[in-house]
């Protein structure tokens, strides 16, 4: 499962440093929740959690359906959260983030 893991996450890296303003800020988190089930998070600033998700989530939502169909492509479900740096410190602070 490695290789398609490294694919999916190779897209979403790609994706993300050409659509937000600080790359640099950008953390991408791979889990594996059980077989064949992956979640995606991407911590980033709160600017460029902003863009990424999009006017009325627009953005993420094709981020989400591109990545759903190459997943599926390799019968694997997966999941993708945007958060920003100060709600992943609030999430692991009630032991909630991965």
């Amino acid at each position: 499962m490695q290789p398609v893991t490294d694919r999916l996450k190779h897209f979403l890296q790609y994706v993300a440093i050409n659509l937000i303003d600080e790359p640099a800020q950008a953390q991408l988190k791979v889990a594996e929740l059980g077989p064949k089930r992956l979640r995606f998070k991407l911590v980033l600033s709160k600017q460029d959690v902003a863009m990424l998700i999009g006017r009325n989530g627009f953005t993420a939502s094709a981020i989400r359906g591109i990545l759903k169909s190459a997943a599926d492509r390799e019968g694997v479900q997966v999941s993708l959260q945007i958060h920003s740096h100060e709600e992943e410190a609030e999430l692991l602070a009630r032991g909630e983030g991965q």
